[in-house]
């Protein structure tokens, strides 16, 4: 069982894709410390999002001699695992930040389960769409199903709540079920079924309400209110830094006037401290990451590993949109939520999960290029 579990491919992790995430972390690192001794006025954060990078490459290492067939065929317990983790939230040992309780505190580390659920929820979807390929694409059954895979998770999420982190799942499951050929109309059924009980939780949520409309109000620039303080100082501080930035440590909008600096409005501090030229390096490495990530994706599927192919279609779209929605949020196109830039912002869930999802990535090129006689054990 062990020799099957790591079984080697023979092949070495892509070079290009490992640099270019690895140069990624290395520039966030450098950022979000800025950010947070600036914000903080001390390296301990710092020196957290050191150790938290170290953990993620370290995980992510076993994780790359891990053959995609081990999360296949223990999918249901994976997902029971999180599901226990989410329940575990809600009683007295879940830990509540600002009006949310998210996290499991464990004293030394701070555990946010929904963030391995997105990992968990891709893996577990891309299962179950290999083995109901023809149910789904019976109106009646796929509809029940693939509500059913997404009600769950999606329940336990808006009670503690994370509408953020649970539209972000039930998109990315949404999109996959459209890759693997569900008609367009189910999947809109499907969606408007998940989607308007999330909507109407939210409209009767005052505080919610009111951020929505005070974001787009005529007199954006004159309303001094709360609920747009942030996205005003995020682009003060983006038109701050013009194009080349004004230095490094030398952001003004990170010790007082822009709450979260060094999470989910990094960004902004990109673009104040390295300029245009800065925040277009972030933009040209993700997009590099992504569109690698699904051609690989689309490789696996050429080789009929519907399991692989569709596990890193599915991380791929988590990522896209968790990236479009921080940068849309920090130029102000959007209201602020709590979206993390992955791979960047601070963080320690965030990181070492999307370092595993990288790494899970990773594995499926490795077995795309692996010899024929290996194969046997590759989905």
């Amino acid at each position: 069982m062990l020799s099957k579990l790591f079984n080697a491919t023979g092949q070495l992790p892509d070079k290009h894709l490992l640099f270019t995430i690895l140069s990624l972390l290395t520039f966030g690192f450098i950022l979000s410390s800025s950010a947070s001794i600036g914000h903080f006025g001390s390296y301990d954060k710092a020196i957290n999002q050191l150790i938290y990078i170290v953990l993620g490459i370290g995980v992510g290492a076993i994780v790359m001699k891990v053959p995609l067939y081990f999360y296949k065929e223990n999918r249901y317990l994976l997902v029971l695992l999180t599901l226990a983790l989410l329940v575990i939230v809600l009683t007295p040992l879940g830990k509540t930040i600002n009006g949310s309780t998210r996290w499991i505190d464990l004293v030394a580390f701070r555990l946010q389960p929904s963030e391995i659920l997105k990992i968990v929820m891709i893996l577990f979807t891309a299962g179950f769409l290999v083995e109901q390929e023809k149910d789904l694409r019976s109106p009646l059954l796929g509809i029940s199903k693939a509500l059913t895979i997404i009600s769950v998770p999606s329940l336990l999420l808006v009670a503690e709540p994370d509408y953020g982190a649970t539209i972000i799942i039930v998109a990315t499951i949404l999109v996959m079920l459209l890759a693997a050929g569900v008609y367009i109309k189910q999947l809109i059924y499907a969606g408007f079924i998940a989607i308007v009980p999330i909507a109407i939780l939210i409209a009767f949520n005052k505080n919610r309400v009111d951020r929505f409309i005070s974001f787009w109000e005529d007199d954006f620039w004159f309303n001094n209110s709360d609920k747009v303080w942030q996205t005003k100082q995020a682009l003060i501080g983006i038109a701050r830094g013009d194009w080349t930035g004004a230095g490094l440590g030398n952001s003004i909008q990170k010790y007082t006037k822009l709450p979260e600096p060094h999470t989910d409005m990094i960004f902004s501090i990109i673009g104040e401290e390295t300029g245009i030229i800065g925040m277009g390096f972030v933009l040209f490495i993700f997009t590099y990451i992504i569109l690698k990530g699904f051609n690989i994706a689309k490789a696996a599927l050429k080789d009929n590993r519907r399991y692989s192919s569709y596990v890193g279609f599915g991380i791929c779209t988590w990522l896209s949109m968790q990236f479009s929605v921080n940068i849309a949020m920090n130029l102000g196109l959007i209201p602020p939520k709590g979206f993390t830039l992955p791979m960047v912002s601070y963080g320690g869930s965030s990181m070492i999960f999307t370092l595993i999802s990288m790494a899970i990535l990773l594995r499926i090129d490795m077995e795309s290029r692996a010899e024929s006689s290996k194969r046997k054990y590759y989905v």
